[in-house]
């Protein structure tokens, strides 16, 4: 723990505490004080406020990140780290829930479940009127239940599409599409129901309905017209609507099944960006969330990338030259396996992109070696010279090779140095089948 001292020095009207035991740059590095003289009044209502959110994260994490999250519900960027932060703890986040959720993140069972706040395209009206329902009636058994009880005045269509699509129905029915096209039959059945009781009028449902029995008020909703079958949206899809509404992947993430492959392919991600060297080289599996075109005063097209992986989102630079040649491939919501360089302007850290690939294209060099091999100092010598001249124009080389080592009790993964890269996978791997080296081609998306 860092001691603050008493040494004081008199301004013109207040006096200041600047003094820290230890160097003035460490305290200014980590917090302590700032760089010029600090209130000492200030600096003692800081110092217990931080003692007293550090006591509470530490004994009450769950309450403690939920409120995190609601108060920077408004920052994208924030609720994202805090997030990735809530991950790191063993937090998970569940997506919005209609029979559970709340106005704002609430903890939940060991979890942190969103709020209808978080979801757009829901108001004020429509999340009072759900909840009010949900008080009065118990949860909702169906979409149909839902549509009838609430006030579809405040509850508009969109509102409740808006929920389907970020998984608050989930738990009801599982398959979002499904309920998207009962939705157009039922909403209108749900409105006509509401002008009947507005009206005075009764209809058959509610003859079939009036009873205290939960059964047959379930058997009622029966009759409530529905669309014809049809299979759910394909995950991906599932995934970028939840991204539009909640402003993030909740339920998944497109690159979770790439976790493995990533962490060979990619040992640095970008959350490491920052403690990376100038100008170090950098392979990262990303989604690419925006592209900001640019137009240089020379009439020269570039772009600015929003880009993310599992640990952070960063920002990424493509040139002039770059963009030209790849920016075809800079689509939005697209899985991307990204080379660049760490750079550093104004003491803030980017990435300059010299490449992308979409990771469904990819496919990596392997090269399977045993035990005696792996030491034999000449074929590693052989190995070496075939990579070397494989790697040609040194600046279009970026794709890795990988390593096997196979013995009968183990399999180890090794990631051969930025210096053997090779330009062109298959013939690298025609050239090591040619000296008698077992190798083949893996996608990153396996089989």
């Amino acid at each position: 723990m860092v001691k603050i001292t008493a040494r004081k020095f008199v301004g013109r009207e207040n006096v200041y505490d600047i003094g820290v035991k230890r160097d003035h740059n460490f305290a200014i590095k980590n917090g302590f004080i700032a760089s010029n003289c600090f209130n000492k009044s200030h600096s003692t209502a800081y110092g217990y406020v931080t003692y007293q959110t550090a006591y509470l994260k530490a004994n009450y994490p769950l309450e403690y990140m939920a409120a995190l999250l609601t108060a920077n519900s408004g920052d994208t960027d924030k609720v994202q780290k805090y997030i990735n932060n809530c991950a790191s703890m063993g937090i998970t986040i569940d997506p919005p829930d209609i029979n559970r959720s709340g106005l704002d993140f609430t903890p939940a069972a060991g979890k942190i479940l969103f709020g209808f706040t978080a979801v757009r395209n829901v108001g004020q009206n429509a999340i009072a009127s759900i909840l009010l329902a949900r008080n009065e009636g118990g949860e909702f058994q169906s979409l149909a239940d839902f549509c009838d009880r609430v006030d579809l005045r405040a509850v508009n269509r969109r509102t409740v599409e808006s929920l389907i699509h970020c998984g608050a129905f989930d738990k009801i029915e599982s398959n979002r599409q499904q309920l998207i096209c009962d939705l157009v039959l039922v909403y209108d059945w749900a409105q006509s129901r509401d002008k009947d009781r507005a009206s005075g009028q009764g209809n058959l449902f509610d003859l079939l309905g009036d009873s205290s029995t939960n059964t047959q008020t379930s058997n009622a909703f029966d009759v409530v017209p529905k669309a014809e079958p049809v299979g759910d949206f394909p995950p991906q899809e599932k995934l970028r609507m939840e991204k539009e509404l909640l402003g993030f992947y909740v339920s998944d993430h497109p690159l979770k099944s790439l976790t493995k492959a990533a962490s060979v392919l990619s040992p640095i991600n970008l959350a490491q960006l920052n403690d990376q060297r100038e100008d170090t080289k950098i392979c990262a599996v990303i989604m690419l969330n925006n592209v900001k075109k640019v137009m240089t005063k020379k009439g020269a097209q570039m772009a600015i990338l929003q880009i993310e992986d599992l640990t952070a989102q960063s920002e990424a630079v493509v040139f002039p030259k770059t963009y030209e040649r790849i920016s075809d491939q800079l689509q939005v919501d697209v899985r991307l396996i990204i080379w660049g360089k760490v750079d550093r302007r104004d003491d803030q850290t980017q990435l300059i992109v010299e490449d992308v690939e979409p990771v469904e294209t990819v496919k990596m060099v392997m090269v399977e070696l045993n035990p005696q091999q792996a030491r034999d100092i000449e074929e590693l010598r052989r190995l070496q010279t075939i990579l070397q001249e494989q790697s040609g124009d040194k600046e279009k080389a970026n794709m890795p090779v990988i390593g096997i080592v196979q013995s009968e009790n183990s399999r180890q993964l090794v990631r051969f140095g930025w210096q053997f890269c090779v330009q062109d996978s298959r013939l690298t791997v025609q050239a090591l089948q040619n000296a008698r080296f077992t190798a083949h081609l893996q996608p990153l998306i396996g089989n």
